[in-house]
């Protein structure tokens, strides 16, 4: 399907281009979204009287946009989840979580805004872009930590998902299971016994 674009859309165009899309794109997304209308004659001439308004109705909303993204590009937020020794989430961070954290900050972003390809669900430092505008996006920080003391090493460039060196006093510890559990030398003496008795036959 061909649709006319009513503002820039990543990866496809201008304000104003005539793109082909797959009808599902445009029937699901671009036009109930009002992105971009079917490329009739009549949508043509329509779009030619919206242009202007068109036109001072995005650089209203890049204004606004830019003046949010000072202040959010760049901002680092906490995410406290139960996570497995490895760092795996019981679960997972979610847009829907971040634009509650965003909006529980004090920005209004939402859920379509937040470009996160799939959910986080590992604990770590986690660069996620937010699209405030089609020709505006930042960028944050979502520190995702199974307490505070864990989020502050990690925001100090500390790896909680690679295993940790142990300690002198755990690797004595460790040495200490190790020689205790080998497995005793069972058999050897029941062969010695068994030879011994062999030989007192013998004599």
């Amino acid at each position: 399907m061909e649709v006319i674009l009513l503002e820039r859309v990543a990866k496809l165009g201008q304000m104003g281009e005539v793109v082909r899309v797959k009808d599902g794109y445009a029937r699901n997304f671009l036009l109930p979204k009002g992105k971009a209308l079917r490329a009739t004659d009549a949508s043509r001439k329509r779009f030619e009287t919206m242009k202007i308004e068109l036109e001072a109705r995005n650089l209203e909303q890049r204004g606004e946009a830019q003046k949010i993204a000072e202040k959010l590009n760049g901002q680092s937020f906490t995410v406290l989840r139960q996570a497995a020794e490895a760092g795996q989430l019981y679960g997972s961070v979610s847009t829907r979580d971040l634009a509650a954290l965003l909006s529980g900050g004090g920005f209004a972003v939402n859920r379509s805004q937040i470009v996160l390809n799939a959910p986080i669900k590992m604990i770590g430092v986690h660069t996620v872009p937010v699209a405030l505008h089609p020709e505006v996006e930042v960028s944050i920080s979502v520190n995702v930590a199974r307490n505070a003391e864990e989020a502050a090493r990690q925001a100090r460039g500390e790896d909680l998902t690679v295993r940790r060196e142990r300690t002198e006093e755990e690797e004595a510890v460790v040495a200490a299971e190790e020689f205790f559990e080998q497995p005793p030398p069972a058999e050897a003496p029941a062969d010695e016994a068994s030879q011994g008795k062999g030989a007192e036959n013998v004599g």
